[in-house]
């Protein structure tokens, strides 16, 4: 990953935590019921997730109690706007985009000397099957802050309240009272110390219960699409729910997702797209044996790239370059039929979300599409990190160089 973090590409917008701000993750951690960190020093994101903590837990997802019950914390008002690298579910930053937005200011008086424990309360106290996913409607954020400061600036309101009464103000108790807790807590009677809770509301979304579940609910009829094959031969069984359910790997689903107008796919445009370049390159680097060249540089140069196009056999070939068969072929004919000269995997690669789709839904049927046919590197990127990470991993070192080459040039 070394490479990745020099081009900024890999975790770039982590805050750094120490001193204080170390002590008071450990709280938040305790009072939501999780072990303290050992750590003296770490990073967090915009949910207030760490690498190294998780690292130390060995548990990518040491904030939550299960899959049906996340968690959040902020330290330092820096959160606002970073990126939540790991998501329990894709509306998570957008959830942490409200918390900024609603209590904004309120967050930059409280992390001035405090922290804040946030308890997305999705109202499941846990997943018995895999469609109890689509008991999500509203998700209750709730928030509690460490040492209970909301309550003591409620008992200095009171005791100075009290202290106002009759003649009170010569109590030397009362006053000795007031004094103590000035001298311990700071003067809160003015400072902004209550988080109202939100409501969110839940809409098409992607969690990772079960092994990762998309549900899409605002289209002609709702569909589940499961990831892990054991949920899905378990959620099918399932006779009370009124919903499309698909493996991520059947071929139907891009019909269905077709016919319901959430995604399209024109070749004759999509040809001329830097897109469907990045997916041809790719396509070409999977049938490669035993490159003379480094792959960036095949990928990269034209001359090279029809070289190499011309060593592997017909099979390949057809891989490679069916897109461009088939529309020269149509031009001739109607008779030819897409899947008998296309390859599946580049032609689920080359969809798009429908054009009549909300801009909202935008990123979450990319998400999909490109977890179906993980082909383009710049998407896989973009839309599902965790995933890009894994799959870097595993690639040769000069695929590496282009894939990183790729991306930045288009950030």
């Amino acid at each position: 990953m070394q490479k990745l973090k020099a081009a900024n590409l890999y975790r770039s917008e982590l805050i750094p935590v120490s001193g204080k701000l170390v002590e008071r993750y450990k709280m938040c951690l305790e009072k939501l019921g999780f072990k303290a960190t050992k750590l003296k020093t770490f990073s967090i994101d915009g949910l207030g997730w760490s690498p190294e903590i998780a690292e130390e837990k060995k548990d990518l997802q040491y904030l939550n109690h299960g899959e049906a019950n996340p968690h959040g914390i902020i330290i330092s008002p820096l959160q606002k706007g970073k990126p939540v690298y790991v998501p329990t579910h894709t509306f998570d930053r957008n959830m942490m985009q409200l918390i900024f937005k609603e209590h904004g200011d309120a967050i930059n008086d409280i992390t001035r000397d405090c922290a804040i424990c946030i308890d997305f309360d999705q109202h499941i106290d846990t997943f018995f099957g895999p469609l109890d996913v689509l008991k999500y409607d509203t998700v209750s954020i709730n928030f509690h802050l460490i040492n209970n400061l909301f309550h003591i600036q409620e008992e200095q309101l009171l005791l100075v309240e009290k202290f106002n009464q009759g003649n009170n103000f010569v109590n030397e108790a009362i006053h000795q009272e007031l004094l103590d807790s000035a001298k311990k807590h700071g003067d809160l009677r003015y400072r902004k110390l209550y988080l109202k809770p939100i409501e969110f509301k839940t809409n098409s979304f992607f969690t990772k219960a079960f092994g990762g579940i998309y549900v899409l609910r605002d289209f002609i009829s709702p569909i589940v699409v499961f990831q892990d094959e054991e949920a899905h031969k378990e959620a099918i069984k399932d006779t009370v729910h009124d919903v499309l359910i698909y493996h991520i790997s059947q071929p139907e689903l891009m019909d269905k997702l077709r016919d319901h107008l959430i995604i399209e796919c024109n070749l004759d445009e999509l040809v001329k797209t830097d897109r469907y370049e990045r997916v041809k390159k790719v396509m070409l680097f999977n049938e490669l044996k035993k490159p003379e060249h480094p792959v960036i540089d095949i990928l990269n140069d034209k001359v090279l790239f029809r070289r190499y196009l011309n060593t592997i056999d017909a099979n390949a070939l057809k891989r490679v370059t069916g897109v461009e068969i088939y529309l020269e072929r149509l031009e001739r004919s109607n008779a030819f039929k897409i899947n008998d000269l296309v390859d599946q995997s580049f032609y689920f690669a080359l969809h798009q979300p429908h054009s009549s789709l909300d801009v909202k839904q935008y990123d979450l049927i990319w998400r999909l599409l490109i977890n179906v046919s993980p082909k383009d590197v710049l998407f896989l990127y973009w839309y599902d990190k965790e995933q890009f990470y894994k799959s870097y991993e595993t690639w040769n070192e000069s695929f590496q160089d282009w894939v990183i080459e790729t991306i930045s040039n288009n950030i």
